[in-house]
C-alpha cells in the first residue's frame, strides 16, 4: 500500500507535464507556422507564463530540467527568426515602392529625352571606355541626305579638311584624356555644324548638331567677311609688290593709303609720315588740275615729269574718282622714253648706214611713193635729189629712167612695167637680174613690207661675173699645178664624189682612165684602190673622213702599206666649203729608217733594262754582307767579345762609318731603281711639319757639332701638319740638311723655312755656303753628279736626285736658287689637299733615316 502511494504522485507529475507541454506547444506552433504575431500571440504568452509558474511549482527531476531548457531555446530561436523574417518583409516592400518610383521618373526622363532629340536635328554618339563600340543616337542624315550614321566618324568624307582634322584631334583627345570640347566645323556641302564632345559617367558623348537660323547666317557672313579681308590682305599685299607707284585718296583729298612703290618714291617711311612731312609724289599743278578734272566726274590721266627717290622721272598718271575719294596710278615710262629717243637714233644711224653701203636702196610704201632712198639709189640712177624728195610715185621713177635709157630694153615696156609692179601685191621676195643698156648687170631684190609697200635693193654685179671668170681662169692654172706635183692629190665634194685629181694620184692608184672623168664615189674609188693595199681599217677612216656628217669630219693620218713594199702616208683635211682634201706621199724610204731607228731604240731599251736590273740586283747582293759588316763592327765598338785598344777602336770606327755611308749609297741606288721601275709606292700619312723637321735635324747632330754650324727652324708655332708619305718627306729634308752642311763653313748657319700658302707647302733649305756657278747648277739634279766646290763634301751625286724624284712622286716641285759667294736655296714645294689644323696632326716616326749625307 504504501509503494502504491508512493507511486502515484510521480504518475501524477508525469502526466501532468505532458498535458502543460502539449498546451504549450499548441498554441507557439500555430504561431510559427501560420505566421500569428502581434496581440494573438502575446495574447498566448500569459498562457506560457502560467504553465512555466505551475511547473516551477513542483520540483523537477534533472531530466525534466533539461528538457524544459531545450524547448525554450527552440521557442525563443523560432520568436527570433519570426521577427527578423516580418521585418525584412517590411524593408523588402518599401524597396519595391522606392524601385517604382524610381522607373517612373526614368520613364518621364526618357520621354524628356525623346522630345528634347526631337525638338532639333542632332545626332549623339557615345562610347563606353575608351575601344568601346560606338552608339548612334539621333537624326543621321545631319551628314547627308540618305546617310547612314557611322559615316558621320568619316569626317574627312563630309567636312572641310582642315574641320576633319581638328575634330579628329579633339576627339582622340576626349577619348584618351576626358578633355570636353566645343568646336563649329563646316560641311563641304557649306552647312555648318556645332560639334560637342564631353565625358559623362564613364561614356564619352560627341554631339552634332546642325546649325541654322540666326546664327548660321551669322557664321556665314563671319566666313564671308573672312574671305574679304584674306582678299583684301592679298591685293594690299599684291599692289604693295608692284613697281608702280598707287594711292588712294580721301574726298577730301587726303592720302589714306599708299604701297610701297610710292613711299619709296617720296622718300616717307610710313604713310603717316608722308601725311605728316606733306610728301607729295606729283606738283601742286598737277594735283589741282587732277582734282578739277574728278570734280567734274572726269578721269585724270598725263605725261608728267617729277622727282622720285631723288631721280628725275617720266610718268604717265591715271587718276580717277571713286564713291569715297580718289584712286591713282603713275607708271614710270622714263625708260620707255629713253628707248624711243634711242629708236630715233638709230633710225637715224641706220639712215646713215644704208647711205653707206655700195647697194641702191629705194623703199616706197603702200601707195607706191617713195620714202626712203640712199646716196648709192641716187648715184646709181643719176636721179635729180629735188625729184627724189617730191616723193615720186614708183612708176614715174620708171619711167624717168627709161626716157634715159637706163632700164632693160623691152618690147612691151607698159606689160614690163605691170609685173614689175606686181611685187606690190606679193607675199614672197623676188630677184631678178637686169642687163642694162651701158654692159652693167643688176642684181635687183624686191622684199615686201609688212606694213604695205616694197623694198628695192639693186646691186651692181658686174665685177662679180668679171671676178667668177678670173677665178675659172685660176681653177685651170691650179689644175695644172697639181698636175705637175710628185704627191697624189684628191679633191672629193661634199656628197663624197671625186671632184678634182692631179695625174699622180691616178698613177698611184693604177686609176681606169675614164674613171676619174665620171666623178666616182669615195666608195668606188676605195674599191679600186684596195686592189694595190687591202688593208680595211685605214679605208675605212678615209671613208668616214669623206663622206660622213660634216659636223663630225676631222683631220686625218695615216700610214698605209702596200702589197709591192711601199708605203704611204695618207692625209685628210676638210676643206671650209664642205669638200674634202685627200693627199698621199710615199714614204717608203723614210720608213725604212724609221724602222731600223726603232730596232735599235728597242736594242737600247733592252740594255737599259739590262743594266737596272744587274744594279738591283747587285745592290741587293751587297746589301746583305753590308749589313753584317756593320752588326760585327757595332760589336767590336761596344767591346763585347772583348776589349780594344785606341788603334783599334779607332779602325773599328772608321770601318763602321765607311759601311754605313757605302749602305746609304746602296739604299739611294735601290730607291733610284724603284722609281724607275715604278714600283716605289707612297704611304700617306699626316706629318707633323715642325716634328718631321726636328726629325731630320737629329740625325745630323754630331755633324753639326763638329762643323760649328747652328740650324734655324723658321716655322709658325700652328704650321700645324699635311698628308704625305712622313718616312720620304724626312728622307727630303735630311739629305737638303746634308748637303747644306757639306757646303757651309764653320760658324755659318742653316735656316729651314716651312709655311703654308694657297693649297701648298713650302719647305726651304738655305744655306750661306760658296754656292753654285749655273753650269753646275743646271746639272745638279742628274744621277752622280758631284761637284765639291773645292769643300771636303764627297759624295756619289745621289741625294738630289731622290729628293726630286721623291718631290715629284708627291705630285710637287722643287726650285734652286743660287748665287757663288752668298749661298744656295733649295725650295720644295708640296700639294696640301687636305687641311689640316694643328690639333688634328699627329707626329710621325721621328726616326732618322738610314740616308748619309753627300
Amino acid at each position: 500500500m504504501a509503494g502504491r502511494k508512493e507511486g502515484e504522485p510521480h504518475e501524477r507529475r508525469k502526466g501532468l507535464t505532458q498535458d502543460l507541454v502539449a498546451a504549450l506547444r499548441t498554441p507557439l506552433s500555430v504561431a510559427l507556422l501560420t505566421g500569428v504575431s502581434g496581440p494573438a500571440l502575446a495574447a498566448e504568452i500569459p498562457f506560457a507564463q502560467q504553465a512555466t509558474d505551475i511547473l516551477g511549482l513542483h520540483r523537477l527531476d534533472l531530466h525534466n530540467a533539461g528538457s524544459i531548457g531545450l524547448f525554450l531555446g527552440l521557442v525563443a530561436f523560432s520568436t527570433t527568426t519570426a521577427l527578423m523574417l516580418l521585418r525584412e518583409q517590411r524593408r523588402s516592400a518599401r524597396m519595391e515602392e522606392a524601385l517604382r518610383a524610381e522607373i517612373a521618373g526614368l520613364r518621364g526622363a526618357d520621354d524628356l529625352a525623346t522630345l528634347l532629340m526631337g525638338s532639333e536635328r542632332q545626332l549623339l554618339i557615345s562610347w563606353q571606355g575608351r575601344d568601346g563600340e560606338p552608339r548612334f543616337q539621333g537624326d543621321p542624315s545631319i551628314v547627308s541626305e540618305g546617310s547612314t550614321a557611322k559615316r558621320a566618324l568619316a569626317f574627312g568624307a563630309w567636312l572641310a579638311p582642315s574641320d576633319a582634322a581638328a575634330v579628329d584631334g579633339a576627339l582622340e583627345q576626349l577619348k584618351q584624356r576626358g578633355e570636353s570640347f566645343r568646336l563649329t566645323a563646316r560641311t563641304l556641302s557649306g552647312r555648318f555644324i556645332d560639334v560637342e564632345g564631353r565625358t559623362i559617367g564613364g561614356r564619352a558623348i560627341l554631339r552634332l548638331r546642325d546649325i541654322t537660323g540666326d546664327r548660321a547666317e551669322l557664321l556665314v557672313a563671319r566666313t564671308d567677311l573672312l574671305a574679304a579681308r584674306n582678299d583684301l590682305r592679298s591685293m594690299t599685299t599684291l599692289l604693295d609688290a608692284v613697281a608702280y607707284p598707287l594711292w588712294i585718296r580721301d574726298d577730301e583729298d587726303r592720302l589714306i593709303w599708299a604701297n610701297q612703290a610710292y613711299l619709296k618714291a617720296v622718300e616717307a617711311g610710313s604713310i603717316d609720315d608722308a601725311t605728316d612731312r606733306s610728301l607729295e609724289l606729283l606738283d601742286r599743278q598737277t594735283r589741282e588740275e587732277s582734282g578739277r578734272q574728278r570734280q567734274a566726274g572726269a578721269t585724270f590721266a598725263a605725261r608728267v615729269t617729277t622727282v622720285m627717290a631723288g631721280q628725275r622721272s617720266v610718268l604717265d598718271v591715271v587718276e580717277r574718282p571713286t564713291a569715297g575719294g580718289s584712286a591713282g596710278i603713275a607708271v614710270d615710262v622714263s625708260e620707255l622714253e629713253a628707248v624711243r629717243t634711242d629708236l630715233q637714233r638709230q633710225m637715224a644711224a641706220h639712215v646713215r648706214t644704208l647711205d653707206q653701203l655700195p647697194t641702191a636702196v629705194a623703199i616706197f610704201d603702200g601707195s607706191q611713193h617713195l620714202i626712203f632712198s640712199n646716196a648709192a639709189y641716187q648715184q646709181l640712177w643719176g636721179l635729180d635729189s629735188a625729184f627724189l624728195a617730191s616723193r615720186p610715185l614708183d612708176s614715174e621713177v620708171l619711167d624717168r629712167l627709161r626716157a634715159a635709157r637706163k632700164l632693160p630694153e623691152q618690147a612691151d615696156f607698159r606689160a614690163w612695167k605691170a609685173d614689175f609692179l606686181s611685187g606690190y601685191r606679193s607675199v614672197e621676195p623676188q630677184e631678178i637680174w637686169w642687163h642694162l643698156p651701158d654692159r652693167r648687170t643688176l642684181r635687183v631684190v624686191i622684199n615686201p613690207n609688212p606694213q604695205g609697200g616694197v623694198t628695192y635693193l639693186f646691186d651692181d654685179v658686174s665685177e662679180r661675173f668679171q671676178l667668177e671668170s678670173q677665178v675659172n681662169a685660176l681653177t685651170r692654172v691650179q689644175s695644172e699645178t697639181l698636175d705637175t706635183l710628185k704627191e697624189g692629190v684628191a679633191v672629193f665634194g661634199s656628197d663624197g664624189r671625186l671632184k678634182l685629181h692631179n695625174r699622180a694620184f691616178a698613177e698611184m692608184w693604177n686609176l681606169p682612165g675614164d674613171m676619174p672623168a665620171e666623178h666616182p664615189h669615195i666608195d668606188a674609188v676605195i674599191k679600186a684602190c684596195r686592189v694595190l693595199a687591202p688593208q680595211e681599217e685605214p679605208w675605212i677612216e678615209i671613208r668616214g673622213a669623206v663622206a660622213g656628217l660634216a659636223d663630225m669630219r676631222m683631220g686625218l693620218f695615216c700610214r698605209m702599206e702596200r702589197l709591192d713594199g711601199s708605203a704611204l702616208d695618207c692625209t685628210a683635211q676638210p676643206l671650209p666649203d664642205g669638200a674634202t682634201l685627200l693627199t698621199f706621199i710615199d714614204v717608203t724610204a723614210s720608213v725604212s729608217v724609221e724602222r731600223a731607228l726603232t730596232e735599235r731604240n728597242e736594242a737600247l731599251e733592252r740594255a737599259s733594262r739590262l743594266r737596272d736590273e744587274f744594279v738591283h740586283h747587285v745592290s741587293y747582293e751587297l746589301r746583305s754582307p753590308l749589313t753584317t759588316i756593320i752588326g760585327f763592327t757595332h760589336l767590336l765598338s761596344d767591346e763585347t767579345a772583348g776589349p780594344l785598344n785606341p788603334r783599334q777602336r779607332d779602325y773599328a770606327d772608321h770601318i763602321e762609318r765607311s759601311s754605313k755611308s757605302l749602305l746609304a749609297i746602296l739604299n739611294d741606288i735601290l730607291d733610284l731603281a724603284s722609281i724607275d721601275t715604278g714600283s716605289l709606292e707612297l704611304i700617306p700619312e699626316i706629318v707633323d711639319i715642325r716634328s718631321t723637321i726636328e726629325a731630320a735635324m737629329r740625325g745630323l747632330e754630331d755633324r753639326l757639332s763638329e762643323s760649328s754650324l747652328t740650324v734655324v727652324i723658321d716655322a709658325p708655332d700652328d704650321i700645324g701638319s699635311f698628308v704625305a708619305d712622313g718616312k720620304r718627306i724626312r728622307q727630303i729634308l735630311f739629305n737638303l740638311l746634308s748637303n747644306a752642311v757639306g757646303f757651309s763653313g764653320p760658324g755659318q748657319t742653316i735656316t729651314v723655312h716651312a709655311r703654308k700658302t694657297g693649297g701648298e707647302v713650302i719647305f726651304e733649305v738655305r744655306d750661306q755656303g760658296r754656292g753654285m756657278p749655273p753650269e753646275i747648277k743646271a746639272r745638279i739634279f742628274e744621277r752622280f753628279e758631284s761637284h765639291p766646290l773645292g769643300t771636303r763634301h764627297r759624295g756619289v751625286g745621289l741625294g738630289l736626285s731622290i729628293v726630286r724624284s721623291f718631290v715629284e712622286l708627291h705630285g710637287g716641285r722643287i726650285d734652286v736658287a743660287s748665287t757663288p759667294g752668298i749661298g744656295t736655296t733649295v725650295t720644295c714645294i708640296f700639294p696640301n689637299d687636305r687641311q689640316e689644323s694643328p690639333s688634328d696632326g699627329r707626329s710621325a716616326n721621328n726616326a732618322v733615316p738610314p740616308i748619309a749625307a753627300e
